[in-house]
């Protein structure tokens, strides 16, 4: 038996980053460009540029800049925030995978039972420290 669980951020009781969301921002990371970003994942330009606006929106700062084309042409890029909000959602997302690792192959409830019980344990320590 495995486990399985998705997570994302949320602000302002809007959604903020998701699988989506984070996979948009480090394709425009890859191709400077939230069009490509886009194509790549089979998405209308509209809806990325929309995911892009509500994330820059929420945020404090914006996660993504655009430049206006001109000699050198246009481009898009993350901004520090943006790179420091993918690589908290990718650890995030890293560890997620190491929690649920440990619970996979459970024979039966049981199983899965004692090792939530175990973790559960485990993370109090972390949750009151002394």
């Amino acid at each position: 038996m495995n486990v399985f669980a998705r997570f994302w951020f949320e602000k302002d009781n809007k959604s903020y980053i998701g699988v989506g969301r984070a996979e948009l921002l480090t394709r425009i990371a890859n191709t400077g460009s939230i069009s490509k970003a886009a194509k790549e994942m089979n998405m209308s330009y509209k809806a990325a540029w929309d995911s892009v606006d509500i994330m820059n929106k929420l945020s404090p700062m914006p996660l993504v800049q655009s430049n206006n084309g001109g000699k050198g042409g246009g481009g898009t890029k993350l901004t520090p925030l943006g790179f420091e909000a993918l690589q908290a959602f990718n650890e995030l997302e890293r560890v997620k995978n190491i929690f649920f690792d440990y619970l996979d192959n459970s024979q039966d409830f049981n199983e899965l039972l004692q090792k939530l019980a175990h973790l559960e344990s485990a993370l109090k320590d972390f949750k009151n420290p002394h």
